[in-house]
């Protein structure tokens, strides 16, 4: 009887004496929101277009607006908690973030930033919001994609970030918007190949200096998961039960309705593309394919009057004034991380 009740004690303190890990989910986010220009005109960028009195009557008040519809997306992605990461295309400059995270309906959120100045003709770059509190910034930095050899318009730079989570384990993060379609999806592929070749040169030179690496890459590809700029340039492969830590796998794969419709057709143009090492089951920073998502709250879709079925509420039809959120919907991964 004795034996047994230390026995039992034994176990009892055994259990309080093994400290339970606390687990966190951690939530990324990328979204296109369609062309995020202040009022005021750069010299050295083409955005007549959004100014006041232009064609597109670009006024203070709008710019207001989306500022707040882009807030309220971001807050409805993170139900009880904000998105720890949100990637961003389309954002003109520092005074469009900085009016995002700090006067919008996100200026309690604590968000802080990055992004990049690209020498994109339009003016248009990518951001990455971040939580400090979940992810401590180690580095960031531009990737310039140089264009002269293919005969290309200057194009947005990769946004490479690097920061701690809770677990310990570094998350390295890409942010990315690659050429547009326009012209054709044929002429403008080697376009879009290049600039995939590049993130994928880049993401082999950070994966091999990490022990355990644990790498992100979002954005909007205009391109469709099985095009070429993932199967060829990003050199993607195909999700297994047993992932290869230095492959990359995009989780936007099979995925239902997509995040952008071109004529009726819905089709998933921004991607969320992990590494193996983020795929494993037994590590403190991990993911799977069912924690990838388009979100489609019923106020970023309308009515699509002339191919049926529903399309995103944007903020311009051509040039018209809308009033919307954005042509694209966003994209949400769910990371699960260990302290």
């Amino acid at each position: 009887m004795r034996t047994m009740i230390y026995s039992l004690l034994g176990i009892v303190c055994g259990l309080w004496a093994t400290p339970l890990q606390a687990q966190h989910s951690f939530r990324v986010m990328e979204y296109n929101v369609e062309n995020l220009f202040d009022c005021r005109h750069d010299s050295l960028k083409q955005d007549t277009e959004f100014l006041p009195g232009s064609v597109r009557n670009w006024t203070y008040s709008r710019f207001q607006d989306k500022l707040d519809k882009i807030g309220k997306v971001i807050l409805a992605a993170g139900k009880e908690q904000v998105p720890d990461l949100v990637g961003l295309c389309e954002v003109e400059n520092d005074f469009c973030l900085k009016s995002l995270t700090r006067y919008s309906s996100l200026r309690e959120a604590g968000y802080k930033y990055v992004m990049t100045s690209s020498p994109d003709e339009r003016g248009i770059d990518v951001a990455l919001l971040y939580q400090p509190a979940s992810f401590r910034l180690l580095i960031s930095q531009k990737i310039r994609i140089p264009s002269d050899s293919l005969g290309m318009r200057p194009t947005r730079d990769i946004l490479y970030a690097s920061g701690r989570v809770v677990s310990g384990d570094t998350l390295d993060v890409f942010v990315c918007h690659l050429p547009s379609r326009v012209g054709g999806a044929e002429k403008t592929d080697p376009y879009r190949l290049w600039v995939a070749r590049r993130i994928r040169q880049a993401a082999d030179s950070v994966m091999a200096k990490r022990q355990n690496p644990r790498l992100i890459i979002m954005g909007d590809f205009n391109d469709y998961p099985d095009g070429k700029s993932l199967q060829e340039g990003l050199r993607v492969s195909a999700l297994s039960d047993e992932p290869d830590v230095c492959a990359l796998y995009n989780l936007m794969e099979n995925q239902q309705e997509g995040t952008y419709r071109y004529k009726g057709e819905w089709g998933v143009l921004d991607q969320m593309v992990v590494n193996g090492g983020l795929l494993q089951p037994n590590v403190r920073t991990r993911t799977s394919k069912e924690k990838a998502a388009i979100l489609r709250f019923p106020f970023l879709l309308e009515e699509d009057n002339v191919y049926g079925g529903e399309m995103p509420f944007r903020t311009y039809k051509g040039r018209r004034y809308h009033g919307g959120y954005s042509d694209h919907l966003p994209v949400l991964l769910e990371l699960q991380v260990e302290e």
